[in-house]
């Protein structure tokens, strides 16, 4: 295993450590084979652990109560508005096409999450939105 060299009032000695097992040490010293009994146990090199903190829940998506009487649509990401698909009084069902929100040069198709009728719209074509603004309140 390892071989190490010591000198002790003059006299030269090689130490060959042969195996090691618990508290047993088997080494040659200057050819001469001995067991090694240690009188306390060597600590072992632990392995360091790696703890991770809880992932964060990702946004939970918007849930419609049965007593809300109004629905808003909210941008899910910051962007520009291209383009409105609805107006004031529209009747629209499930997945039609509200709205076009631009985000990072990509166009966003903003959908209905649920039929109803068009309450307001709160942007204009043109306009940058933050995420979480509403867009559109439906009824």
């Amino acid at each position: 295993m390892k071989s190490y060299k010591f000198k002790v009032n003059a006299n030269g000695y090689t130490v060959n450590i042969k195996s090691h097992e618990d508290n047993v040490i088997n080494l040659e010293v200057n050819g001469t084979s001995y067991d090694v009994v240690m009188s306390t146990e060597i600590k072992k090199i632990k392995t360091p652990t790696l703890v991770r903190s809880a992932s964060k829940q990702p946004a939970a998506p918007l849930q419609v109560t049965p007593k809300s009487t109004k629905t808003k649509i909210v941008a899910p990401i910051p962007g520009v508005i291209l383009s409105l698909n609805v107006k004031v009084g529209d009747t629209i069902k499930e997945n039609d096409l509200l709205l076009v929100l631009e985000a990072m040069k990509m166009e966003n198709n903003i959908i209905a999450e649920k039929s109803g009728v068009v309450a307001s719209i709160k942007v204009e074509v043109g306009q940058q939105v933050l995420q979480d603004a509403i867009l559109i309140e439906l009824e």
